[in-house]
C-alpha cells in the first residue's frame, strides 16, 4: 500500500475531502447564512447592501463544493455512486437550490420594479435556507447511516431520510449559517443597518447555542457509535473541549463588538464540527444500517493506489492555487460596502 509520510493515499484523500468540504462550509456558509436572513432587512437599500456584501466572493466561494464532489469521485467513485443515488431527491433539491439562488441574485437588479425585486428576494432567501437546511440533512443521515446492502445500493426511500436526527441536524445548520453570516455581514455594514445587525448576531448565536446542545445530546443518547472513537482515545477529548471554547468565545467577541473575532472563533466550530464527524466515522465514510461489514470504508471504496497518487498531485497543486485566489478576492474586496451603480 503506498503512503506519503507514513499515513496511506486513502487515508490523504479522507482528509483533503473533508478540509474541502468543510472549506465550502466556511465560505459559501456565511453567503447562505446572509441569503436566510435577507427577508428581515425591509429597506431596499439594506438588501442591496447585503447581496452586495457577499457580491464579490459568493461565486468564488461555490467553487469549493465543486472540488469536493471532483475529489470524491476522483478517490472514492463507489461512496460517491451510492451517496449520489441514495440521496438523489435531496441533491437535485440542492442543485436546484443552488441554480434559482444564483440567478436570483444575478437577475434582482435587472428591472427597477418593486414587485420584481421582491420576487427574487423571496427566491434567494428560500434558496439560501434550503441549501443549508440540506446541507444537515445529508450530514445527519450520513453519520446516521443509511439502508444499504451487501452490494452497497441504496434499499430504503425518500421518507427515510426524514427522520428526527436528520431534521435536527439541518435546523442546527441552519442555525449555525445563520449565524456565521449575520456577523460576515455586521463587519461589512455600518450605521442603522449596522446596529440592526447587532440584534441579528446576538439571537442568531442564541439560536444556534440551542439548536447545537439539543443536537449534541440526541447524538450521546441514540447514536453512541458517534462518541466511541473518544471513548476509547480519551486523548481526543480535547477536541469537543476546544469547540465548546469556541462557541463561548464567539459570544465573548460579540459582546465586546470585535465581530472579526467572533467570525474566525464560528469558522474554528465549523471546523471542529468536521473534525468531530471525521473522527468518529473513520475508517467509514458511509455507514450501513443492516450490517458494519456492508459500510463503505476509505479501502473498500478507493480509487486504484496509481489513480490516488496521481490525483493527491493534482490536489496538491491545485488546492493552493484556489486558496490563494480565494485569499486574494477577499483582501481585495476588504472593508465596508459601498454602493454605486455597479452594484447588484
Amino acid at each position: 500500500m503506498a503512503t506519503f509520510i507514513g499515513i496511506d493515499y486513502q487515508t490523504w484523500w479522507f482528509l483533503l475531502i473533508g478540509a474541502v468540504f468543510t472549506g465550502y462550509i466556511i465560505l459559501d456558509g456565511f453567503d447562505l447564512g446572509a441569503g436566510a436572513l435577507h427577508l428581515f432587512f425591509n429597506k431596499e437599500e439594506s438588501r442591496r447592501i447585503a447581496l452586495n456584501a457577499i457580491g464579490p466572493v459568493w461565486d468564488g466561494n461555490e467553487v469549493w463544493i465543486v472540488i469536493g464532489g471532483g475529489a470524491l469521485f476522483a478517490g472514492f467513485p463507489e461512496v460517491y455512486a451510492t451517496m449520489l443515488s441514495a440521496f438523489y431527491i435531496p441533491f437535485m433539491l440542492f442543485l436546484v437550490a443552488i441554480i434559482f439562488r444564483a440567478i436570483s441574485i444575478e437577475f434582482r437588479s435587472k428591472e427597477p420594479m418593486a414587485w420584481w425585486r421582491k420576487m427574487w428576494d423571496v427566491s434567494y432567501s428560500i434558496s439560501s435556507a434550503l441549501i443549508a437546511f440540506l446541507l444537515g440533512v445529508v450530514l445527519g443521515n450520513v453519520t446516521q447511516g443509511i439502508n444499504m446492502g451487501a452490494d452497497h445500493v441504496f434499499r430504503g426511500s425518500f421518507t427515510e431520510f426524514l427522520n428526527p436526527y436528520a431534521l435536527l441536524t439541518g435546523i442546527t445548520t441552519l442555525a449555525l449559517l445563520m449565524m456565521h453570516g449575520a456577523i460576515y455581514l455586521v463587519m461589512k455594514t455600518e450605521n442603522r443597518l449596522y446596529a440592526k445587525l447587532t440584534v441579528m448576531v446576538r439571537n442568531t448565536t442564541i439560536f444556534f447555542v440551542i439548536m447545537i446542545l439539543l443536537t449534541s445530546f440526541y447524538t450521546l443518547l441514540y447514536l453512541p457509535h458517534m462518541a466511541a472513537v473518544i471513548r476509547r482515545y480519551p486523548e481526543l477529548f480535547f477536541v469537543p473541549v476546544l469547540m465548546v471554547l469556541a462557541i463561548a468565545n464567539i459570544t465573548r467577541q460579540i459582546t465586546k463588538r470585535k465581530y472579526m473575532f467572533a467570525f474566525i472563533s464560528s469558522a474554528v466550530t465549523i471546523s471542529l464540527l468536521m473534525v468531530l464527524v471525521a473522527m468518529e466515522l473513520y475508517p467509514n465514510m458511509l455507514l450501513s444500517k443492516q450490517s458494519a461489514a456492508y459500510h463503505l470504508t476509505v479501502y473498500n471504496a478507493a480509487s486504484s493506489q496509481k489513480t490516488l497518487g496521481i490525483m493527491l498531485t493534482v490536489a496538491a497543486i491545485g488546492v493552493p492555487l484556489v486558496v490563494g485566489y480565494t485569499t486574494f478576492v477577499f483582501m481585495t474586496f476588504k472593508g465596508k460596502v459601498e454602493l454605486d451603480e455597479m452594484s447588484y
